[in-house]
């Protein structure tokens, strides 16, 4: 967003890069979540949260994603793994 530059970071903006992850686009969302959060302070509630989805993001690219059980569907694979 355009008008992102111009104010600080919210919780918000955190929450639009999270979207929905998977284990192939992980550690490219994470980039930009830190990118996002670096001029932050430790406190600061966009911050907090950002870190917290870096650390999800950090496991979901190397252990890959559960998919529904209903459908039967294989695990989606992670950046680590050679099933």
């Amino acid at each position: 967003m355009p008008s992102r530059v111009e104010r600080e970071p919210t919780v918000e903006d955190v929450k639009q890069l999270m979207g929905a992850s998977t284990p192939h686009f992980a550690l490219q969302i994470r980039n930009r979540i830190r990118a996002l959060i670096a001029g932050l302070p430790p406190d600061h509630e966009a911050r907090l949260l950002g870190e917290r989805e870096i650390a999800r993001l950090d496991q979901l690219a190397r252990d890959g994603e559960e998919r529904s059980e209903v459908l039967d569907l294989p695990k989606m694979p992670s950046l680590g793994r050679e099933d």
